[in-house]
């Protein structure tokens, strides 16, 4: 009766085994997701995964331009007495990061995980603005070399 047990208990424990093996087999094979980025504005948060990352490693710059034609960015309403919030995984910080608004530099490159700016900066055509929304994308890198790209797209909320 108890190498029964025993035989019983051993297949379990083998099963057990086997099934966390596989699973996480199976999780390997996916792919790792992107660093995310986040925009928030008062109460309302969107956040991203990269329109282009290469895990970590360089981008090609000739699929830098393509890569700013994100059809899919997330949208959110800016009011534009709002303050933006800009945040960013510390893989991405650690490399440093800088705000594009419509392809243009908005802001010089920085190693901090969050920065903010007045919403009225998105509206206004003398940072390049044009009409009621606006691409602002995070580029990650620094030293002429990118790493990923986040692109979002602000909606004015007036």
């Amino acid at each position: 009766m108890t190498s029964q047990r025993f035989a019983a208990r051993h297949r379990r424990a083998m099963a057990a085994v086997g099934a966390v093996g596989a699973g996480l087999l199976a999780l390997s094979a996916c792919d790792k997701p992107t660093p995310l980025a986040t925009v928030t504005v008062d109460r309302n948060t969107v956040h991203s995964e990269a329109s282009c990352y290469n895990d970590g490693e360089a981008l090609k710059p000739s699929s830098l331009q393509d890569c700013l034609k994100d059809k899919d960015a997330k949208s959110i309403s800016v009011d534009p007495d709002a303050t933006v919030r800009f945040g960013v995984d510390p893989e991405i910080a650690d490399k440093g990061w800088t705000l594009l608004m419509n392809g243009q530099p908005l802001t010089d490159s920085s190693k901090k995980t969050y920065r903010t700016v007045p919403g009225s900066v998105f509206f206004n055509q003398q940072y390049g603005a044009t009409g009621s929304s606006t691409t602002v994308t995070i580029l990650a890198g620094a030293n002429s070399k990118a790493y990923g790209l986040w692109s979002f797209k602000l909606k004015k909320d007036s």
